[in-house]
């Protein structure tokens, strides 16, 4: 993209922002989980987004999942917990693509087998991750970096030739209210701090509007104001979006979780409100101690 176009881009965002900011908590867009069924969208007519039922898979003779069985409800925000080992990347490297298991099943709403699509195509599917590691593109701005995450023809006559239209300038502008760098928009990712790279990625990650978002320890590293910050963050995309998050944080587990899943080797150990997972000796005695 050359600098005119970039800076054109730019501007029609920040002056969307204004607007932004007085939309309703969906900027417009109804989250509208439990239509009717069309071609392209997630069948959660039944009431989950995520399904996994006894799902094993060994590495090396070793059980990393062991007959796991899980569910996620449209527009939940599920914590995850659990040991060292219990099995919460392998989980998501396997609802991603990344890892086929041994045996069970893996569905996105009702219909969508993840186990006969791959990477890339899970992700088209609507399934977004963040690693624990930020990956941003340091080198270009915070609206460069979003703009890269439109789902947009990424060819090179297509990439020099391109101007955001009404409808991506309002997307970008809301993205970037609701995570927090709206006065950041010129600003280059590698001078942004930890949190707001954080941030960043996840808005990336947004640009794609995905269904579900798998989150890998969102809140390592950061200051307890980019920690806040980050917990109004996920809450505001709770409902619109489904979200797994996986933490160890047990300060952020409280303050944005309905359920948490304690995950010990490679299966379900305990579910429940954190209260009650904390209460459960079972989890007391593997993972939280005395």
């Amino acid at each position: 993209m050359t600098p005119d176009l970039l800076k054109q881009g730019a501007q029609r965002v920040a002056q969307r922002l204004e607007k932004v900011s007085t939309d309703t908590e969906s900027g417009g867009r109804d989250a509208s989980y439990g239509r009717v069924h069309k071609l392209g969208e997630v069948d959660v007519s039944h009431g989950r987004i995520l399904y996994l039922e006894d799902v094993s898979v060994s590495f090396d003779g070793f059980k990393a999942i062991n007959r796991l069985s899980l569910d996620i409800a449209p527009g939940e925000l599920r914590c995850i917990i659990g040991p060292n080992g219990a099995g919460k990347t392998t989980m998501m490297d396997i609802i991603t693509g990344k890892t086929r298991p041994d045996e069970g099943q893996v569905f996105f709403g009702s219909t969508i087998d993840l186990l006969r699509h791959n990477e890339p195509e899970i992700a088209q599917l609507g399934i977004g991750r963040k690693f624990q590691k930020p990956t941003v593109f340091e080198q270009l701005s915070v609206f460069e970096n979003l703009e890269l995450a439109l789902k947009t023809p990424k060819g090179v006559k297509s990439s020099m030739f391109f101007k955001l239209d009404s409808v991506q300038s309002d997307r970008l502008a809301e993205v970037l209210h609701t995570i927090h760098l709206a006065d950041s928009v010129l600003t280059q990712a590698g001078n942004l701090s930890h949190g707001q790279k954080q941030w960043l990625e996840i808005g990336m990650l947004l640009m794609q509007d995905p269904k579900l978002l798998l989150l890998d320890e969102p809140v390592a590293g950061m200051t307890d104001h980019e920690t806040e910050r980050t917990a109004e963050l996920f809450l505001s995309l709770k409902g619109k979006h489904s979200l797994m998050v996986v933490e160890h944080d047990m300060g952020f587990i409280k303050t944005i979780s309905d359920i948490v899943t304690v995950l010990c080797d490679g299966s379900v150990l305990a579910q429940g409100t954190l209260d009650q997972v904390q209460a459960d000796e079972r989890v007391i005695e593997v993972y939280l101690g005395r």
